[in-house]
């Protein structure tokens, strides 16, 4: 069996292994393919079994590579992949659903505190002499603000969101959700459902914690920033296009927006145009929430375990059934 990877680095850069996927057969593995559709279909080749991170599979690339029976998405999010084509050609499409949860959860309150309380800036500070030269035992540049008793809203209530709400209520956050499937027994005198607008105009903090469907792109916008109090803090763990970018820019220049941090936006690399390079009171890291070690170590051993199930002929995780 020959099976491709068409964008390993990211998720195995070294430090991890891929025999457990080399178990099936010929594996080649590409630290990078060009989304240019022709690399793509060179890349596959006559391979059966394809990963993909990033690299997008139209259905312009799926038509031409007959021998492909199965995609695995290295990713919980599976929109690189054109999922109805490849069900009208046969091939069974897996995610990983479950992998990042801890780390994206923890990296959405790496973000929120800092925010909260410039820890970067203020050891930057430290180190250029601010406080040596100070005439006070201690200084700070930005406000520092307590979380405790303040609301945050979590715009989808997956198991991300939920992981999320655990720990925004041990720091005394009370918290509220939206979602398009409401489980009733996760409410608790803290946690409770709302509408979308209840959530946006009573929400000190709104986090982002949605899959990218027609539905929710650009969930950020202007007419909804509008309906948010002044001074709400913003942040988007989940994909880039859920915010509309040029909005968040405006808001945050403005003031309506007090902070925001992003580890995701609309284009990655992020191009010098996006607007949000140019915004105040922003934080942008470079698309790290799921990558620790031992989450990307999850990933490839239920990327293993997705493959198994696959050829033993009881597929797992399909996202285009």
């Amino acid at each position: 069996m020959n099976i491709v990877i068409l964008d390993g680095y990211t998720v195995n850069p070294g430090d991890l292994s891929w025999d457990g996927i080399k178990q099936f057969g010929n594996v080649i593995v590409h630290d990078r393919t060009d989304f240019d559709n022709g690399k793509v279909i060179e890349s596959i080749g006559k391979a059966e079994i394809v990963f993909t991170n990033k690299t997008p599979l139209p259905r312009a690339v799926l038509e031409k590579v007959p021998s492909v029976k199965y995609i695995g998405v290295l990713a919980t999010g599976y929109n690189v992949v054109d999922v109805i084509a490849a069900k009208e050609l046969g091939i069974k499409v897996t995610n990983i659903p479950t992998y990042g949860t801890t780390a994206v959860a923890q990296f959405t309150f790496a973000l929120l505190l800092e925010m909260c309380h410039h820890i970067g800036d203020h050891n930057k500070a430290v180190k250029n002499g601010a406080w040596t030269s100070s005439l006070d035992f201690c200084f700070w540049d930005y406000p520092l603000i307590e979380l405790a008793g303040k609301t945050m809203g979590l715009i989808g209530f997956g198991r991300i969101g939920q992981a999320t709400a655990k720990i925004a209520e041990s720091l005394g956050l009370k918290v509220l959700a939206y979602d398009s499937v409401v489980h009733p027994e996760l409410e608790n005198d803290n946690c409770k459902y709302v509408t979308l607008n209840d959530l946006l105009s009573k929400s000190d903090i709104i986090s982002l914690h949605c899959p990218l469907f027609d539905s929710t792109k650009g969930i950020i916008n202007s007419a909804n920033i509008a309906l948010m109090k002044d001074g709400v803090m913003i942040i988007n763990t989940a994909r880039g296009p859920l915010v509309v970018e040029e909005d968040l820019c405006n808001a945050l220049n403005s003031g309506k927006v007090a902070y925001a941090a992003v580890d995701v936006v609309s284009y990655e690399p992020i191009s010098k145009e996006n607007p949000l390079l140019q915004a105040k009171n922003c934080i942008i890291t470079p698309h790290i929430a799921w990558a620790p070690k031992e989450s990307r170590s999850r990933l490839i051993n239920t990327a293993v375990e997705n493959l198994k199930s696959f050829i033993n002929g009881n597929p797992v995780n399909v996202v285009n059934n």
